[in-house]
């Protein structure tokens, strides 16, 4: 029996880490890995506490495991704080060099290798993409969380803005009450549009952010594809369910006998442009046929 741990910065009973969660363990079933017979796993969920997020680290690499699964947010930091000894697996990492979290892509170095999310030129890609939907937009709002990765994302953005005519103004995601002050005053003028920057925090707040830019018809382009399978308009983003299973052929490998810091750090195969028209009709947007002919996928 194989012991492994896994360190998620949500809640157990959120529906889309349950599903990166779900790939993962068929990735681990496909190697020849399953719960029960040759492999256990332990799970630790953080609810996106930081405090909480430092124990679980801590706990989980007390109980020896031979790597560490960590998802999305700052656990890759905070298990690395943890140790430097116990292989370490990101699915969902930002930025992984200038982080620290590794010497470079192609050789790692260290305990810690992975999947990387996204690059930050993206941002720049979803300002354009709100552009295309809503040409009218002339102020556009970035939720993001505080911190290094929102800081990148939002260098992005202002990199394009001027070009595209657009002012932008960053929104700390923290706590709901915050989020909802900000984004009511960012509404109050008009041409507005929101982007939402990767981040756990976002996610923790998806019904919310969904809510209010339904609420303000805010044209709003999101980072992950579970806000628009929840309700948003739409998302350019990467496939994470993908990249938590394709993480599963690293545990594997790990568990085979090789060395995190042999194991290169892997960017996305691809992005997927995602549109809900529903939402669109919610709002009184009407979609361009040039958007709508490059989807990935549309809900309607």
């Amino acid at each position: 029996m194989r012991r492994v741990g896994v360190l998620m910065h949500s809640s157990s009973n959120e529906p889309e880490a349950q599903a990166r969660l779900a790939a993962f363990l068929q990735g681990m079933h496909d190697a020849g890995w399953d719960v029960g017979r040759n492999l256990y796993i332990d799970y630790r969920w953080s609810v996106g506490d930081a405090t909480r997020l430092s124990k679980d680290a801590k706990d989980l690499v007390a109980l020896n495991p031979e790597a560490i699964l960590a998802g999305v947010g700052a656990t890759t930091s905070t298990l690395q704080q943890a140790t430097r000894t116990v292989p370490i697996i990101f699915a969902q990492g930002i930025d992984p060099v200038g982080n620290g979290y590794v010497d470079s892509l192609s050789r790692p170095g260290g305990n810690t290798t992975g999947f990387v999310q996204f690059d930050f030129g993206l941002a720049g890609k979803w300002l354009e993409l709100l552009k295309e939907v809503a040409p009218q937009t002339a102020r556009v709002a970035m939720l993001r969380e505080p911190g290094g990765a929102g800081i990148g994302q939002w260098a992005a953005i202002q990199g394009v803005a001027h070009s595209l005519n657009v002012e932008a103004k960053p929104i700390d995601v923290q706590e709901a009450a915050g989020i909802e002050r900000a984004v009511s005053a960012f509404a109050e003028s008009p041409n507005g549009g929101m982007i939402t920057a990767v981040s756990a925090a976002s996610l923790n707040h998806r019904d919310l952010i969904i809510k209010l830019a339904t609420q303000y018809r805010l044209p709003t382009v999101y980072s992950y594809r579970v806000f628009v399978t929840s309700g948003g308009l739409m998302s350019y983003a990467t496939d994470i369910i993908g990249q938590y299973k394709r993480a599963a052929g690293y545990v594997d490998r790990i568990l085979k006998g090789e060395k995190p810091a042999d194991l290169p750090v892997q960017e996305p195969i691809k992005y997927e442009l995602v549109i809900n028209l529903k939402a669109a009709k919610a709002i009184g947007l009407a979609m361009p046929a040039s958007l709508l002919s490059r989807a990935d996928e549309m809900i309607d």
